[in-house]
């Protein structure tokens, strides 16, 4: 045990030293990830410990469980670490709990059961008002934490595999009788870090963080093929101080996807998703690089992304919405992008997105304004810009400046689209519709395009 904590000591050393390295040489050493310092525990213990075996076949649910009620009950002020050793640790899901590490050694792998009679069954969220795929409750996230503070999942690259492709055929068959898990979900939580591991093959959305504030997740990797459905790499959701940065994501829809809830629900229970950054992205998907929405009930306010490198892109940049959703987005910064091969550059739409019911309020109108998208470069982009808001709730201050678009060689290149939309452009190209460029409208961009 001994030489195991000054291993696992001596790793943390050499990852603040490689952070610490590898921010100061991108964007000027900007980085968000000290809203949440990375702690030392006071005490590690070990999966093997509790009858933990990495072979790829036995089940280690109960070892998984004993031994965080350990941790649990340990009541060290620092906390513990919990230490799984290379190989493959066949589980069921299993809660966390606080002031705790999970850290996996290089060669570790949780690998969830494909058996989906040993997944329970939780509550919707309040926000969602039902699963999100289908009506009722909701399986549990692989990986799942409740009312918690202070957690930590690290480690030397190990992976967190999903198996996700007995969910992904129910879903294909419609056989699904309630809503994929996510391969993580951290709920009512805050003071959490999620970094240096690689996730692979969720069921659903991979991390999934509601509700929770004071969120870091930094030099991780995202895999599902391509045609997953709805393998969203991370979701920040109903969620303030958000950092994500140093990742790279290659999913089968959204690679970064702030949401706040769907709808009726997510209007009543009426909290916000703001003070997210996301930076030094990159990665591709058959759907959206940064997106925001569809549900967005709740509001999404004060988003900065830059620094963002996307290829092989259904969509560059996606602000989604839709009547019945309420809520208002605002003061939206995406900067310093570059895709190359994208159906479009950027969309901002609102008719996205499902209803969870019938009872929605169609009179519910969100509102989308102050925008700013800027120092973008895409190369064998179909289409360079869609900007429709809605009749009787126009998007304003839509400001885009720098941005420059070549098409796809051979294929047939559509122009910008907008109506309902007002705002500004400056040096775009090629050039947007007259709803953006015309001087009475720039008047909405004038402090935008002032610091640009």
């Amino acid at each position: 045990m001994h030489d195991r904590g000054f291993s696992i000591l001596l790793w943390f050393g050499v990852v603040l030293l490689i952070n610490c390295l590898v921010s100061s040489v991108y964007a000027d050493g900007v980085t968000c990830s000290g809203i949440v310092p990375m702690k030392h525990r006071d005490e590690n213990i070990s999966i093997a410990d509790f009858g933990g075996v990495g072979d790829g076949v036995t089940l280690n649910t109960k070892a998984f469980r004993e031994a965080i009620y350990r941790i649990r009950h340990l009541n060290r002020t620092g906390g513990a670490l919990l230490y799984i050793p290379s190989g493959e640790y066949l589980t069921g899901p299993f809660n966390l709990t606080s002031r705790m590490t999970l850290y996996l050694a290089r060669g570790a792998v949780l690998k969830a059961t494909v058996d989906t009679n040993r997944w329970p069954l939780i509550a919707p969220l309040p926000s969602y008002g039902r699963g999100r795929e289908r009506l009722g409750g909701r399986y549990m996230s692989f990986v799942h934490g409740d009312g918690l503070h202070d957690v930590i999942i690290t480690g030397e690259n190990g992976t967190i595999e999903g198996q996700g492709d007995i969910w992904w055929n129910m879903w294909r068959q419609r056989t699904l009788q309630y809503t994929r898990p996510n391969l993580v979900e951290l709920k009512n939580s805050r003071d959490i870090i999620i970094s240096n591991v690689t996730f692979k093959n969720s069921p659903f959305w991979n991390i999934h963080p509601v509700y929770c504030s004071n969120v870091v997740f930094n030099y991780l990797t995202i895999v599902a093929p391509a045609d997953s459905p709805n393998t969203d790499g991370i979701d920040p959701d109903s969620s303030t101080d958000v950092c994500i940065e140093d990742t790279y994501i290659s999913t089968g829809d959204d690679l970064v996807a702030v949401k706040s809830g769907w709808d009726e629900y997510g209007i009543s229970y009426g909290r916000p998703s703001r003070g997210i950054t996301i930076r030094r992205v990159s990665g591709s998907s058959p759907f959206a690089g940064i997106a925001v929405g569809s549900e967005t009930s709740g509001g999404v306010e004060d988003i900065l992304a830059e620094h963002i490198t996307l290829s092989n892109m259904g969509v560059g940049i996606h602000l989604k919405t839709n009547i019945g959703r309420g809520g208002v987005i605002r003061n939206i910064t995406v900067s310093n992008v570059y895709m190359y091969k994208a159906r479009k550059g950027i969309k901002i739409s609102g008719d996205v997105g499902d209803h969870p019911d019938e009872k929605y309020n169609p009179n519910a109108l969100p509102v989308l304004k102050d925008v700013t998208i800027k120092d973008v470069w895409g190369e064998r982009v179909q289409q360079p810009g869609l900007v429709h808001g809605l009749k009787n709730a126009p998007f304003t201050g839509i400001c885009l400046s720098n941005i420059s678009f070549s098409g796809a060689p051979g294929m047939r290149n559509s122009p910008w689209q907008c109506s309902d939309v007002s705002g500004g452009a400056v040096q775009v190209s090629p050039l947007p519709c007259s709803e953006l460029t015309s001087s009475q409208q720039a008047g909405e961009c004038a402090s935008s395009f002032a610091k640009w």
